[in-house]
């Protein structure tokens, strides 16, 4: 069955947490939900940039393309494991993302992002 969403209309989390439900209007109109289970949303939610990466470079056929968030802020937390932090980044209409970091790899961004300043623009990857 193929649906073909008009416009999404609400998103909401079931009161126990296990749901998020979609609303959204169908072709002809007539409102429709998709529920999904915690575990759908996640990989949902891990797909989708990569989804859109594709699109964009299909779209324009230029593939050093990508979707870019601007960052407004990020918030760095001590995690329950002694060995890890939490790293929060979030964008100025709420969309946010927290990653945990190893410590090998918190110094490597720092001296990535230390780095950055004195450098000319480059691409760094780990």
């Amino acid at each position: 069955m193929e649906i073909k969403p008009q416009s999404l209309t609400t998103c909401e989390v079931a009161p126990d947490g296990n749901t998020v439900v979609l609303g959204f209007t169908d072709a002809n109109g007539a409102p429709a939900q998709i529920r999904l289970s915690l575990n759908q949303v996640g990989a949902l939610a891990m797909t989708l940039p990569n989804l859109i990466t594709k699109a964009i470079r299909s779209r324009y056929g230029d593939h050093s393309l990508r979707y870019a968030y601007a960052l407004a802020s990020w918030t760095v937390e001590q995690s329950s494991d002694p060995q890890t932090r939490m790293v929060t980044l979030r964008t100025i209409d709420g969309f946010s993302v927290c990653f945990s970091m190893q410590p090998q790899l918190q110094h490597q961004l720092g001296e990535a992002l230390a780095s950055a300043r004195s450098a000319p623009a480059q691409i760094l990857a780990n």
